[in-house]
Order: C-alpha cells, then sequence, then structure tokens
C-alpha cells in the first residue's frame, strides 16, 4: 500500500504539496532478471515485448513467462554508458502490419549517433528491418541518445534525441539533430507539413528543438496535445508542451546548474524560448512517461505519470481540465530506479526497473481478484 507524503512542485514558481487521497494498490512481479531493461510495449492478444539497453529484445509470453532466448534480428547496437538499445514501439496497424520501431545507439565510441529502425515480428525473429532514420551529425561519447518514441495521429511518429552532452551547444542549430524532437511518416520520409521543411538551412526532420536529453513523449489523444520530459543538468529536468517548430531554450535557458556548479546560463527564461509547463529542481531524472485512461484506478484516469532514476520513484502529474495543479510521489518503497512506466491494456499501471537485474512489476488495485 502506497504512503501519502507531501512533493515540492515547480509549476511556473509555485510550490505547493500533494494533497491527493492515497490509492490502495498491490505490485506484482511480472518478469526478473532483466539486464537495464528499458521499454515496454504490449503485444495483442497477450505478452510484452522488452528492451534490454544491452542490445536484446525479449519476450514475455502471454502467460507472464520469460522466453529465456532474446528474439533474433535486432540490429547491431553500440553499448556502453547510456547508449544500447531503446525504445520498442509497436506500429499503429501493428494487428495488420506486424510492424514495430526500435530506436538505438549505432556506431561506435568514436563516431555514433541514434538510429530509428523498423522491421516485421513474425512471432518468433525479427524480419524485413531497414534502417529509416539515423541523427545527423556522429559524435564521440557514451551520453544523451534520447530514444523515445510517440506516434500521432495524422500517421507520423516523434523520436525525442539527446545533445550528446559535450555538443551542447548544437542544440539551438537548426542544421544537426541534436537536442531536437524529429517527426517522420512511418516509412522514414519527411513530411511535406514539418516546420523546418522550406528552411535550407535546417533538417527538414526537425519539429521542435533546445532540448538537452527527451527522455519521455505521451501524445494526449483528448486534448490533442504532445508532451514531453528532458533530463536537465543538476536541476532543470523540464516537462514541456509540444508546438511545431518552437525552440525549448537549451542550453540558453534552464532552471539547473552544471554538475561542477557552475551556471550554465544565467537566465531561466528568455523571449522567443518555450518556459517549461512544470520542471524539478533538484532533478528526479524522469525516464519513461505515461498517460493513465483507464477505470480500474478511477482516480488517477487523465494523469500522468513518471518514471525516475534518481529520485527511485514515480511521480504522478496531477491534472485538472488537462492543466498539471500537483504531483505525488508513489513506489518509492521499492527503493529501485524506474525506467519506464505504461499503462497496459487490462489497465494495470507496469513499471520498469532499471538496474543489471530489472524487473518488470504490474501495479494493480489492492483489492482486485
Amino acid at each position: 500500500m502506497r504512503r501519502l507524503g507531501c512533493v515540492v512542485l515547480a509549476i511556473t514558481g509555485l510550490a505547493t504539496c500533494a494533497t491527493a487521497l492515497a490509492t490502495d494498490y498491490r505490485i506484482e512481479t511480472m518478469a526478473t532478471g532483466l539486464e537495464h531493461p528499458w521499454s515496454l510495449a504490449f503485444l495483442p492478444g497477450g505478452g510484452m515485448l522488452v528492451t534490454e539497453r544491452a542490445g536484446r529484445l525479449r519476450l514475455i509470453e502471454a502467460d507472464g513467462t520469460l522466453r529465456e532466448a532474446p528474439i533474433p534480428g535486432v540490429p547491431e547496437v553500440f553499448v556502453g554508458g547510456q547508449a544500447g538499445l531503446f525504445e520498442v514501439a509497436l506500429a499503429p496497424d501493428f494487428a495488420e502490419s506486424r510492424h514495430l520501431y526500435l530506436s538505438y545507439a549505432c556506431g561506435t565510441l568514436a563516431a555514433n549517433t541514434t538510429c530509428l529502425d523498423r522491421a516485421r515480428f513474425d512471432g518468433e525473429r525479427l524480419v524485413e528491418r531497414e534502417t529509416l532514420f539515423r541523427a545527423e551529425p556522429d559524435k564521440h561519447g557514451r551520453s544523451h541518445f534520447g530514444g523515445r518514441l510517440a506516434f500521432l495521429p495524422d500517421d507520423t511518429l516523434v523520436l525525442g534525441l539527446g545533445d550528446g552532452f559535450d555538443y551542447r551547444e548544437q542544440a539551438q542549430n537548426p542544421g544537426n539533430h541534436l537536442g531536437s524532437l524529429v517527426r517522420l511518416n512511418l516509412d522514414g520520409s519527411v513530411p511535406d507539413d514539418n516546420p523546418f521543411v522550406d528552411d535550407r538551412e535546417a533538417r527538414p526532420e526537425l519539429y521542435s528543438l533546445g532540448h538537452r536529453n527527451v527522455q519521455g513523449i505521451v501524445f494526449d489523444a483528448t486534448r490533442d496535445e504532445l508532451l514531453s520530459h528532458e533530463h536537465g543538468p543538476r536541476g532543470g529536468d523540464e516537462l514541456n508542451r509540444i508546438e511545431p517548430g518552437a525552440n525549448y531554450g537549451w542550453p540558453l535557458v534552464t532552471h539547473g546548474v552544471d554538475y561542477t556548479g557552475a551556471l550554465v546560463t544565467p537566465f531561466t527564461e528568455l523571449p522567443g524560448y518555450v518556459s517549461p509547463l512544470l520542471h524539478w529542481t533538484p532533478s528526479i531524472a524522469p525516464a519513461g512517461m505515461a498517460l493513465y485512461d483507464d477505470e480500474r484506478f478511477p482516480a488517477w484516469k487523465g494523469d500522468l505519470f513518471v518514471a525516475a532514476l534518481a529520485a527511485r520513484q514515480v511521480r504522478r502529474l496531477i491534472r485538472e481540465d488537462g492543466e498539471i495543479v500537483d504531483q505525488e510521489v508513489l513506489f518509492d518503497e521499492l527503493g529501485e530506479r524506474m525506467r519506464d512506466v505504461r499503462g497496459g491494456p487490462d489497465g494495470a499501471l507496469y513499471l520498469v526497473t532499471d538496474s543489471e537485474k530489472g524487473r518488470v512489476l504490474r501495479v494493480m488495485p489492492a483489492t482486485s481478484p
């Protein structure tokens, strides 16, 4: 059963304390022994696909059994530090096409970037795999790849990218993909209505820029809005409402400071740059994000859930008419780094923990059968 407590919420400078009523739940273990699991996707008819950062795609059968052998056909992945296999996402027409998408770090230590592949899953292996997108330029290092995906209702997808850590100034350069969100058609081509498609100095795939390291993306169909969150440096983790062509300021604007304690910038806001809906200072290191939209937990319906690595918890972002009015700490009793959070087709909330022996957990109402 979760514990009710107060948290500090930073929304346009407002500090408040969580007042939501407690919701009883129980936590069940679905799978164990996963090496730094990163992402989770639910298969129609039951079962789940789980990525491991080490470059493996695993199958949890409909009966909850973790298939011992990884799924063959995964691309060659650059693994090290934050680099590895990231998101697995089923195409909107997966039931017919069997297409899925994988984001991952590709290349070598000296020259790497974020890639996006599409393949067909035949139930046993990935076949007909093709690389749809490779972020440019290649860079050196093992940090800040982004990798989260979301599908939009117009048959496009958005992919969040990172700034490569040592290349943060490039997040303001529309001539590359560093520190951006890109929007693609489902076949990897560039949509004709992308905001920079007619700018010869910009990459046509760009959808927004000025991001540090995008780690969660959700499309809220009810409100027709795209939301993403990203890691700040030391403080300044952000939740943003994404608008086509908008600039979110990094590294010219931030609520965080450098890891040395030095200022990244003296500005927390500037004209022409979009301010976050919410920032976490000090950092919680937000990871996956889900919009809960089911009746299993009626009090949670319509709220956002953000997994947190450093804070070892999940934050429930309580919304009224689409606006965030409060937040609540959940699952901190587990004491585990949370990499992903998903709403399942059964109405449960699923958690993915980040460790060498990571787990997939299912959160159900305490009184459910």
